[in-house]
């Protein structure tokens, strides 16, 4: 089921659902992972070796972007805590973030208990949680787009995508780009 929004950029699309079927060939329980997102013409431009090792050339390079994923993130801290620390150098386009939520429907909102820690104990033994992958991607121009897959129904026909899946989480990737570009 695909959410009906079109792509402001179909690259940063490309990009995202290709980090997401990777992430999902490595099954569940990952770690968060962040990825920045490169011009792939940059890369075979100024790379070529690597390219070549990539299987990129000229004509595969137009239009799209390169995922690159980053070291590992401290585990002892939330994505969201690690975002805000984060700034990308200029010739890095857009970045993508990859997380595994627990959500619960909207109906049980008004219990959920206000202290963090409780909050957490509380979807984790709710019996309505879901369990979530997110994968959400942003770029310098301002593009976003978000691709979700559920535990309970983990295919590839079931991924939802689409622009402003997670706006929180979009905004702190957007955050992160801000500056000089060059």
């Amino acid at each position: 089921m695909t959410e009906t929004s079109i792509p402001q950029d179909p690259a940063l699309a490309a990009a995202v659902l290709e980090i997401e079927n990777h992430i999902a060939e490595l099954g569940w329980d990952q770690p968060a992972r962040l990825y920045a997102l490169v011009e792939t013409a940059r890369i075979v431009a100024q790379e070529p070796d690597l390219a070549a090792q990539m299987g990129l050339d000229a004509a595969s390079a137009e239009g799209s972007f390169t995922p690159v994923e980053q070291e590992a993130l401290p585990p002892q801290q939330a994505l969201e805590v690690t975002l805000e620390s984060i700034a990308w150098p200029g010739d890095v386009a857009g970045c993508a973030a990859v997380v595994e939520r627990l959500v619960l429907p909207p109906e049980v909102d008004a219990e959920i208990p206000e202290d963090p820690g409780e909050a957490e104990r509380f979807a984790r033994e709710h019996p309505l949680r879901q369990e979530v992958r997110i994968v959400a991607g942003a770029t310098r121009a301002g593009a976003t787009y978000c691709a979700l897959r559920l535990r309970a129904h983990d295919d590839d026909q079931s991924v939802v995508d689409g622009t402003e899946l997670v706006p929180g989480l979009l905004d702190l990737l957007r955050s992160t780009l801000e500056g000089d570009a060059q």
